[in-house]
């Protein structure tokens, strides 16, 4: 039985440093969640990339942090295949209910404990995207079920709301993969144009080097 309430602020995009953000590689994750005491509840995490994913290249790292200021404790990895580090902390609580083919890295924690409480690190590399992506959860865990209040105008005006946006990120996904594409075939043509400038057409110095 899996519960969670998710707060008004429901995406964090995570950032990748050192590049635009039109060329940087895109994880999602909520940036909270509530779950109730002794339930089980679903970090959801996906991403977005231009490429198809590879087992072999593809790599994914899930942390915990007690608190701000606290060492990253690494729990799940993705190398070729899942790893569940199993912590003493977790156990075999973990459960990874993703599919990275799908761009979905998600995993559920079952039997959610009040110690669970802190800060969830999704960590994404889907190569040849250059920069590893990152989103954090921060999980908040209730000892009661939070009081029922009647969301169906809500429910509407978020599903229209919500499809629009869809149709937008698509868009924008689109417009991003081909300016991607379009300047790593510029690189690598810059670079190619360089290396002949080296050589003459039988592969020999120019004379001017000489």
């Amino acid at each position: 039985n899996i519960r969670a309430w998710w707060l008004p602020r429901a995406w964090l995009r995570g950032q990748s440093s050192g590049l635009p953000p039109a060329l940087g590689m895109e994880v999602m994750a909520p940036a909270t969640i509530n779950a109730l005491n002794g339930t089980s509840v679903k970090l959801s995490c996906t991403f977005n990339s231009c490429y198809k994913v590879e087992n072999k290249q593809f790599s994914l790292n899930w942390t915990y942090q007690e608190c701000k200021n606290c060492s990253e404790e690494l729990f799940l990895q993705f190398r070729t295949k899942i790893m569940n580090k199993q912590l003493d902390r977790f156990g075999n609580r973990v459960e990874f209910t993703g599919n990275p083919t799908k761009y979905d890295v998600s995993f559920t924690l079952n039997n959610v404990q009040l110690e669970d409480e802190g800060t969830y690190n999704c960590y994404v590399l889907n190569p040849p995207d250059r920069q590893r992506g990152h989103a954090s959860i921060s999980l908040k865990v209730l000892t009661k079920e939070p009081p029922k209040r009647d969301s169906t105008v809500a429910v509407i005006v978020g599903a229209s709301v919500g499809g629009f946006l869809a149709v937008v990120i698509l868009v924008l996904m689109v417009v991003k993969c081909v300016r991607r594409k379009k300047q790593q075939r510029l690189n690598t043509d810059d670079q190619k144009t360089e290396e002949e400038g080296k050589t003459d057409g039988e592969g020999n110095p120019d004379e001017g080097t000489k």
